[in-house]
């Protein structure tokens, strides 16, 4: 029952995070954008948040081991709520090279906010699910997944929304003032020793020396550059600029594309029990999902080239996207706790998502430079050829068992 309520306490906190979260990337995506800033402009605005991810994950997961995933998560919601604040400083008159260096700083500052509060968030299931119980860890990763990116896209819709009819400083005020509750939940009533190792782990063990984790990372880097290499700013520029839709359309469809993926995220357990014939995901499951991606991303590219409905190829083709996307990183979310020990679970997510974000930075900076040059086709043929990479290195992982826990 104790397992229960924390887990509760943390997925609540997850949610709370990740609805703010959203909703700070699309007002600052949809401000700046009216503001006229190119495509790569925009993009370089959210590249501290990817870069400081990277290093978050890295070192953030010993830092959970060592002084328990409370610390933690308590340290994220903390450090988003002072970035959403001094966000709504921002002045209009400021000059614009200053503007965008203030922008990027806080931004990154929301980037170790946001890794550190999904690192402690996923670390935990781990340590509250029973060992060997690996049907239950899947449908809980799978839950928790799922409904944080539905409620990402909730956020994005939020953002628009709050953009339109309060504007920018008031959206994030409000936002910090609601995060500020969820802090003080956290903070009373969480265990602090939760996901604390009970041996003390070098500094030097996060670097992982598992064959299978660097494997999963490295496959998890090119699925989710994969993505953000059109989703971040190719394709919310292209709806806005090439279909004419305003910021609430904008951020309506991003939003229920996000909330789409997250749902079926959270169903991908019974999806893949049929398939899968009771058993739980393996490597193959992985490769499988990453090159049937490959072909239809491929398929989008040259229907959107051949000039056939930006409506028939972009918004369906790319919703098709995120349902098949959805299914294979809730695989991977089950695999890297598959492959870790509870005791090392916290540095091996931390790992985990440190080459999952370094995927998302490389995928941010691309979407505005390939786009800018290459539009949405050229963003969605680079997309092609990371999900197939992904593919060829996920071939390598175990097959027909789950792989041995090392650290």
């Amino acid at each position: 029952m104790t397992d229960l309520r924390n887990y509760a306490l943390v997925t609540g906190a997850y949610w709370g995070f990740t609805l703010t979260d959203g909703a700070l990337r699309m007002l600052v995506l949809l401000h700046f954008h009216e503001l006229g800033y190119s495509a790569t402009q925009i993009a370089f605005l959210f590249l501290l948040y990817e870069f400081f991810g990277v290093i978050t994950n890295l070192i953030g997961g010993w830092i959970g081991s060592h002084m328990g995933l409370k610390v933690t998560l308590f340290s994220g919601l903390a450090l988003q709520i002072f970035a959403l604040f001094s966000l709504g400083l921002l002045a209009p008159g400021w000059p614009p090279l200053f503007s965008v260096c203030y922008v990027m700083g806080l931004q990154a500052l929301s980037g170790i906010a946001k890794d550190l509060t999904k690192m402690s968030s996923k670390s935990a299931i781990k340590v509250l699910v029973p060992p060997e119980a690996d049907s239950a860890l899947f449908k809980w990763v799978a839950v928790l997944t799922g409904s944080k990116n539905a409620l990402k896209g909730a956020g994005f819709f939020l953002g628009g929304l709050l953009l339109s009819v309060v504007g920018f400083r008031a959206a994030l005020w409000l936002m910090a003032a609601g995060l500020a509750l969820v802090l003080l939940a956290i903070f009373f009533s969480l265990p602090r020793e939760i996901g604390r190792a009970k041996n003390k782990i070098k500094f030097s063990a996060i670097f992982s020396k598992s064959r299978d984790i660097n494997l999963l990372s490295a496959a998890r880097l090119f699925l989710f550059g994969s993505r953000d290499i059109w989703f971040v700013v190719g394709l919310p520029v292209f709806l806005s600029a090439r279909l004419d839709w305003n910021h609430t359309e904008v951020s309506a469809y991003l939003a229920l594309w996000v909330i789409g993926y997250g749902g079926v995220q959270a169903l991908a357990p019974g999806l893949l029990k049929t398939a899968l014939h009771g058993a739980t995901p393996r490597g193959g499951t992985a490769s499988l999902g990453a090159f049937g991606l490959a072909a239809l991303t491929a398929l989008i590219a040259i229907c959107v080239e051949i000039g056939l409905s930006p409506w028939l190829t972009v918004v369906a083709g790319l919703s098709l996207f995120g349902l098949i996307f959805a299914v294979n990183s809730s695989v991977h979310s089950y695999l890297i706790l598959a492959y870790s020990e509870a005791d090392h679970a916290a540095l091996n997510v931390g790992f985990y998502y440190m080459a999952n974000a370094a995927g998302r930075l490389l995928g941010t900076l691309l979407s505005g430079i390939v786009f800018q040059f290459a539009g949405l086709v050229g963003c969605l043929w680079v997309s092609t050829l990371f999900v197939l990479i992904a593919g060829g290195i996920s071939l390598f992982l175990p097959r027909d068992q789950v792989a041995m826990f090392q650290s």
